[in-house]
């Protein structure tokens, strides 16, 4: 994987066409935890042709807008988790059950009901469609085991813990079929380490480290305050961070933009490549590339330049497609401008 200084990617989603999904039943929603089939505009027999020509569509912004580092835009999801929770074995999705989600309200979740096993590949095709239509490096995302733990109701293990051992079995296999696939960078979503974390100290990052068992190429965990579409207050800082300079790793995606986040909290994750979180999407303002720029060189004092990704807070899933499209090109012009200023 060849990529330049300062490279630049999305965490994982871009904003899905109008023409397949449904924006007005998906804004102001938490993501849906089961199948929500109501979203897509497209017919069952037509979907998954529409979504290839919309992930195409989302390779091509990418692409145009000059990111280096390519994802699938999340076309097919209809949340970052539940494209991949709701494939595995021993969950009952047709009879959901309840739980919290980050604010604190119930939400119809995956319902445990026996071992949690994956039974074949969830992402290896979209990886090879998107290795198919680009010829950039590319980077999968998948649902962190923590994070699908607590996106459920456990009706079947004596805990939550051992229903997150089983949750990263199945990310572990997913991990190494991505990887054999193609994948240049395979990133765990893993938010809720900082939502809930008294429960991540006590087996989150257990389950997270057993995710990446063996792993062999570069991955990422992205952890986050939830989409600033859903979410509109920032805490000063993350409750669960420096726990993570220990696990295996090798790069941390952090949100700073819109929070202002301290980034001295940096120093706590020494031996990370950071995703850098430079772009606000708590408003679909586009931000000129050098206040994004100027955000970014923030972080100089804490890491060199050589072991920092420029990207969005969160995934661009929420925000109108125009303003996903300027936001992606003054993040990448930030980028231009920083590399000249260190050539």
């Amino acid at each position: 994987m060849s990529l330049p200084v300062l490279p630049t990617s999305l965490v994982g989603s871009y904003a899905q066409p109008d023409w397949l999904i449904d924006r007005a039943k998906l804004a102001g929603r938490f993501p849906p935890r089961v199948r929500a089939k109501e979203l897509w505009r497209v017919e069952p027999a037509l979907l998954a042709q529409a979504q290839d020509d919309a992930t195409q569509v989302a390779i091509r912004a990418q692409e145009r807008a000059g990111l280096d580092l390519i994802t699938d835009g999340e076309i097919r999801r209809e949340s970052y988790s539940n494209h991949f929770a709701t494939a595995l074995e021993g969950v009952d999705v047709d009879n959901p059950g309840t739980a919290l989600d980050r604010s604190g309200h119930p939400n119809p979740v995956p319902r445990i009901v026996g071992p949690i096993h994956r039974p074949h590949p969830v992402q290896v095709r979209d990886l090879e469609f998107l290795r198919s239509h680009t010829e950039r490096p590319v980077k999968m995302t998948v649902p962190g085991p923590f994070t699908m733990s607590q996106q459920a109701q456990n009706d079947h293990y004596p805990d939550l813990e051992s229903a997150a051992m089983g949750y990263a079995a199945a990310v572990n296999s997913e991990i190494k079929d991505l990887f054999a696939a193609g994948a240049d960078v395979v990133q765990i979503d893993e938010p809720y380490l900082q939502a809930r974390p008294d429960a991540a100290r006590a087996y989150g990052l257990a389950a997270l480290n057993a995710a990446l068992d063996g792993v062999e190429g570069t991955t990422a965990v992205h952890l986050c305050f939830g989409y600033a579409a859903i979410i509109h207050e920032r805490p000063a800082g993350y409750s669960f961070l420096p726990e993570l300079a220990g696990c295996p790793a090798d790069q941390i995606s952090i949100e700073t933009a819109q929070s202002g986040l301290d980034l001295g909290v940096l120093a706590d994750l020494s031996d990370k490549t950071i995703i850098l979180g430079v772009l606000d999407l708590s408003t679909s303002e586009v931000e000129a590339a050098e206040v994004v720029a100027a955000r970014v060189r923030r972080a100089y004092p804490y890491r060199p330049a050589e072991r920092l990704v420029v990207a969005p807070d969160c995934g661009l899933k929420y925000l109108p497609r125009a303003s996903a499209e300027g936001k992606m090109r003054s993040m990448a012009g930030a980028a231009a401008l920083l590399r000249a200023e260190l050539s």
